[in-house]
């Protein structure tokens, strides 16, 4: 593990995830993030939409995509970063600075998201376990996050 405190460990229904954060790409959505997974924000939320070939969205805190933590939105980072499988990046709305608390892993390239949603991090070890995730739009009897932690703070 290069920089425990830029990675997460978390740990779903399907197994463990491990995530390193780019914070030299999207400084304050990592800092955001991390400052959710300290508050446990993330812990027993769902994967509330699941699409083959496409990704996994997790972080509303209602299971149903419409939510976010108490915390403002924050203002896009897009970056140049390319978004293909094990990529991780920023939910949001219409508005290119609505993104809050809700992310997404891809399963395969999206390319087409490229520069238009902010990627902060990687799935570095455990993709497998992304692939198990139940898939649907919404998911019927959902996988979860059961805890997330920043790396660094579990030594």
């Amino acid at each position: 593990m290069k920089d425990p405190e830029n990675t997460l460990v978390m740990e779903t229904s399907k197994g463990t995830v491990v995530i390193e954060m780019r914070p030299d790409l999207a400084p304050n959505h990592v800092a955001h993030i991390k400052k959710l997974v300290r508050e446990k924000f993330y812990d027993g939320i769902v994967f509330h939409r699941v699409i083959d070939g496409f990704m996994a969205q997790t972080g509303c805190p209602h299971g149903t995509g419409t939510g976010g933590s108490s915390y403002p939105d924050l203002k896009q980072e897009f970056n140049a970063e390319p978004h293909v499988r094990g990529t991780v990046s920023m939910a949001r709305a219409m508005n290119p600075n609505s993104a809050n608390s809700q992310f997404f892993i891809c399963f395969d390239d999206a390319r087409f998201l490229d520069k238009q949603y902010t990627v902060w991090g990687k799935v570095i070890e455990g993709m497998e376990n992304v692939d198990k995730i139940k898939r649907g739009e919404p998911v019927r009897d959902p996988d979860k996050i059961i805890s997330v932690v920043v790396a660094a703070d579990a030594a």
